[in-house]
């Protein structure tokens, strides 16, 4: 099954586009808007797996230049 999770993402000033730009050329985001309020873009992400969310964030979005802080919420599909 694929693990989706929100990643709400802090960047240091004017670097918004830059960060919005190299997210949008990574396949693993699914959709991506920049935000007013207390984060400044929102991310949803897909992976095979939760472990590989995790893995994700720390590999290759806490890596790009201007990224500060992330909190990566999953989401939790229920079944009816």
């Amino acid at each position: 099954m694929r693990a989706s999770a929100y990643v709400l993402i802090n960047v240091d000033v004017g670097k918004s586009r830059y960060v919005y730009e190299k997210l949008e050329k990574l396949p693993e985001v699914k959709h991506i808007d920049a935000v007013t309020g207390p984060y400044d873009i929102i991310a949803t992400i897909e992976t095979d797996d939760y472990p590989g969310i995790g893995k994700f964030v720390l590999e290759k979005i806490h890596k790009i230049k201007g990224v500060t802080h992330t909190i990566t919420c999953y989401i939790i599909r229920f079944e009816t």
